[in-house]
């Protein structure tokens, strides 16, 4: 029996697909890139990164470390201006920062004086809303995020995944088109992350929103994504753009599946090729030099 590829699609992805295809296009960039300018001389962040977003698709941006994930992420947001290249939104070139597009980092950036009620309603007041519309807009959101019971609770006195909650209602809360998202469930535990990513997949059922998600986690990368864009480091530069495989609604039980397997082979293949020996040089010679920091006799097998 061939083991299934990355590439075959059941009847109902593929119409997924088709569907999704058929949507506006919400986000594109074209020829984008990015330089820093350092010591030693210009760095190459980004390079050429060509793509297409459709409106209420999850996008996952993986790759190697040092591929320029969050600085892409950051640029989307407009919080770093491109060097190259444009961005469109709705086929209209924007530059900046701008309410269309929402952001949420793997830190949780809340206002510790500030209660979850006051830091969900500090966008709305800061764009004009006046006391009593931010407090409805801010409290429809914290429900959203099953955090009512905490709405005047300090960041200090909620759990790391109870925080992040908070960052998504902050977010969201403005009604942005786009979700950006680097990286938002990096520093929580393993249980609590499983948890996040299926309370956001909760939120984006019932919320007209694209989702950008910046992770180094393939696992993540596949349970959230509908496509999942590969990029490769120094400079980062497009790979590939997968269509995972995995039929949704998504549950953790489709971790041990032959379309999820698939997919994270492919991904690994991307990411993490075999590093080739340099040419003339003995593979077999090379060697890491050990440094022994206990006991000779203190031996543990």
């Amino acid at each position: 029996m061939k083991n299934r590829t990355y590439l075959e699609q059941s009847d109902a992805v593929r119409a997924r697909f088709d569907t999704i295809k058929q949507r506006n296009v919400i986000l594109e960039a074209r020829h984008l890139g990015k330089t820093f300018a350092s010591a030693q001389g210009e760095v190459e962040a980004l390079r050429d990164i060509n793509f297409k977003i459709h409106r209420r698709e999850i996008i996952c941006v993986v790759g190697p470390s040092g591929c320029g994930k969050s600085t892409l992420a950051r640029t989307l947001a407009g919080l770093e201006k491109q060097s190259s290249g444009e961005m469109l939104i709705d086929g209209k070139p924007v530059n900046g920062p701008g309410q269309d597009r929402g952001m949420v980092f793997q830190g949780y950036s809340l206002f510790p004086w500030l209660t979850v009620k006051k830091n969900v309603m500090f966008g709305p007041e800061m764009n004009g809303a006046g006391r009593d519309d931010a407090e409805r807009d801010a409290m429809l959101w914290i429900d959203l995020v099953g955090l009512s019971r905490f709405a005047n609770a300090y960041p200090h006195q909620l759990s790391g995944g109870m925080r992040q909650r908070v960052a998504i209602a902050r977010a969201l809360v403005n009604q942005p088109r786009i979700l950006l998202m680097d990286e938002p469930f990096g520093a929580l535990d393993a249980q609590t992350r499983i948890k996040m990513q299926t309370h956001l997949l909760d939120i984006w059922r019932n919320v007209d929103i694209t989702i950008v998600f910046i992770t180094h986690d393939l696992d993540e990368a596949i349970f959230l994504a509908d496509r999942i864009l590969v990029l490769k480091a120094h400079p980062g530069e497009v790979q590939e753009m997968i269509e995972v495989p995995v039929p949704r609604p998504r549950s953790t039980a489709q971790f041990g599946g032959a379309e999820f397997r698939a997919t994270k082979q492919r991904l690994e293949e991307l990411i993490h090729p075999p590093v080739q020996p340099e040419e003339n040089e003995d593979e077999s010679a090379i060697k890491p030099h050990l440094i022994r920091f206990t006991h000779v006799t203190d031996n543990v097998e």
